[in-house]
């Protein structure tokens, strides 16, 4: 009769099992993976696929046996990185938002908001469409493979233990989101002086000629200068979304 130890067993799913809780934690929280037009079941293997294909190139881990007392510190530690990634991930996604916000505040389309039921919250028609155009860029510049190429640096960065709070100080994901407010500024920085400069143009003709309807006259003008610029700055938008990739990469590897 066959049979086997748990050491054996552990070192048979030690180099499986915790990336695979590691990358489906990322799975289920990065964009674009965690969306409900994914089935859970297709992620969860797609999870393990990813995590036996990996798990050559992965260092050694630890061997913790399924009784011993830290092993739900490493389980907590393994989803918490995981999560941490796809969250950082969100934010560069969120960093795009809030310039198609900031722009939509401009033109004056605020007001054509709905309800997103990824964020479960109102979104304007401008932030939706720079993020289905964030989701296209993800996908096209291969940011998919960026995001399991972080994970699979994250087993150097943070081996497998039961620090998980050490590990969540090293990341300092607080300075990500001053960069990613910062970058979401200047990436609407473009189209807020062009609308600037058109505001001052109205205002000058409404002194210039009172009798002129300016609220009629404006918001045309506003709108359709607001879709050139649209059209001229969105094939630029590739640069600063691989700069904050390569920011969220740097983090975790």
């Amino acid at each position: 009769m066959i049979t086997f130890t748990e050491a054996q067993l552990m070192a048979w799913l030690s180099p499986v099992l915790w990336p695979f809780l590691r990358i489906l934690a990322v799975f289920t929280a990065a964009p674009v993976f965690s969306s409900r037009a994914f089935p859970v079941r297709a992620r969860i293997a797609l999870a393990f696929l990813v995590a036996f294909a990996a798990q050559d190139g992965l260092p050694a881990t630890s061997l913790v046996g399924l009784d011993d007392a830290g092993v739900w510190g490493v389980v907590v530690q393994q989803v918490g990185i995981g999560l941490a990634l796809g969250f950082a991930v969100r934010l560069v996604f969120a960093a795009v938002d809030l310039a198609g916000e900031v722009i939509g505040f401009q033109m004056g389309l605020n007001f054509a908001s709905f309800f997103d039921p990824s964020l479960n919250s109102q979104s304007s028609a401008v932030a939706r469409f720079f993020s289905q155009m964030t989701s296209l860029l993800f996908v096209v510049m291969n940011g998919h493979l960026m995001v399991l190429m972080a994970v699979n640096k994250s087993f150097e960065a943070f081996p497998v233990d039961q620090n998980f709070l050490q590990a969540l100080g090293k990341m300092k994901l607080y300075q990500l989101g001053t960069d990613l407010f910062a970058s979401a500024l200047w990436m609407a920085l473009p189209m807020i002086g062009m609308l600037m400069f058109v505001n001052m143009a109205l205002g000058v003709i409404s002194r210039v000629a009172p009798q002129m309807n300016i609220f009629a006259v404006g918001f045309p003008i506003t709108l359709v200068v607001g879709l050139m610029g649209i059209a001229y700055t969105l094939p630029m938008l590739d640069q600063p979304f691989l700069a904050l990739m390569d920011r969220v990469i740097d983090i975790f590897g």
